[in-house]
């Protein structure tokens, strides 16, 4: 990692190369451990849940997809194409299916993702406090990709693939040495993506079971989220102004992958040729109803994902006079600036919370048998 420029703020965020275990042994290190992460830690109790037990989530609760979209019609915008107007009402239900598989393939895709980058920063964080934080999110994103995974299965039997975009955005995050950029990439864009995401579908989904597990992944992600509002609030006051514009320009190039290409025709052609419809003209076509003023009215809704993950950059300090008048572009700016810290999905997540409470503290002794069983 000598070539690695990490920009090490805090103590807390203090690393070692991934191959020095030597380091994670040092008989000083583990009495230098930062309390900055233990209320995160310690409400893992409050918000831990099983996606085995069917005391949180069943997932043998049938969903008629022959005949009904799991998502409303409002999140295929294909639909409203010319393209997409000539077939039956029942390709229609059908294509909106494959695309709410296609979603949830690519949620699943993604907590791997953040379990794999979770698991990386055990390997570099030297703070005791910042790995055991590490090590319970790793934890909670494992449970994520067995929700997901079992969902996509009761519902299509296997996942797609993964686009290359997303593809991509994910392997340069979890392979990355340098810490800002698994701390920016994953903790806050994606992590706030994926709180956009789960609050749409919340909000949206038709499908009961559906709206039930994004709820039980909001309430992990959205501790997930605090940690990297953790490491915001402890580093971005204190960066030169080189390593300010460094840690801009990777949140600024992330969010322009994120916003151009992560449903871009070109990643779901394996999707519209099923339909028997060519991904260029269905990019054509969307490329003329979709203007940046349509991106533009659409991020004025509070669970517009692409507008969450603005205002958690600009909560965060990562955005800036110099680089506003990129997303300015999409969002007005004072109006997020105005807007209170609280993230879209909080009360959500809130909710959630209070559900598992009563069911991992309402009746100890039934909890017991169940999980003896």
């Amino acid at each position: 990692m000598s070539n690695v420029k990490q920009i090490t703020k805090d103590e807390a965020y203090d690393t070692v190369p991934p191959g020095d275990f030597a380091a994670m042994m040092e008989v000083d290190r583990y009495n230098k451990r930062s309390t900055a992460f233990d209320k995160i830690i310690s409400a893992t109790h409050d918000h831990f849940w099983d996606p085995v037990d069917p005391r949180y989530i069943d997932f043998s609760e049938p969903f008629d997809l022959e005949h009904e979209m799991i998502v409303s019609p409002d999140m295929v915008p294909e639909l409203n194409l010319p393209c997409f107007q000539a077939l039956p009402e029942k390709e229609k239900v059908r294509f909106a299916n494959e695309t709410a598989r296609w979603f949830m393939s690519s949620i699943l895709h993604g907590e791997q993702g953040a379990l794999n980058l979770s698991a990386s920063l055990c390997h570099i964080l030297r703070d005791p406090g910042a790995q055991e934080y590490a090590a319970n999110q790793a934890r909670e994103e494992a449970r994520h990709v067995t929700a997901f995974g079992r969902y996509v299965k009761a519902r299509w039997g296997k996942p797609l693939p993964v686009g290359e975009t997303l593809s991509g955005l994910l392997s340069e995050m979890v392979h990355a040495q340098e810490v800002y950029k698994k701390i920016v990439g994953m903790q806050l864009l994606v992590e706030g993506l994926a709180m956009g995401v789960f609050a749409t579908l919340y909000n949206n989904s038709r499908d009961p079971l559906l709206v039930k597990l994004c709820q039980l992944a909001m309430t992990d992600e959205a501790f997930h989220h605090k940690f990297g509002k953790i490491w915001a609030d402890r580093t971005i006051p204190k960066l030169d102004q080189e390593e300010r514009e460094l840690i801009e320009d990777w949140a600024a190039n992330c969010f322009q992958t994120l916003l151009f290409n992560l449903v871009n025709p070109e990643q779901k052609k394996a999707l519209y040729a099923d339909f028997g419809l060519d991904w260029q003209q269905v990019q054509a076509e969307m490329l003329e109803a979709v203007t940046d003023e349509d991106r533009r009215e659409e991020m004025k809704d509070a669970t517009n994902v692409f507008r969450v993950l603005v205002k958690t950059l600009l909560k965060a300090g990562i955005i800036t006079e110099r680089t506003k008048p990129f997303y300015a572009v999409y969002v007005d700016m004072e109006e997020l600036n105005n807007e209170d810290d609280r993230m879209v999905g909080d009360d959500i997540a809130e909710q959630g919370i209070s559900f598992l409470k009563t069911v991992n503290f309402g009746n100890k002794k039934a909890g017991v048998q169940a999980a003896a069983e």
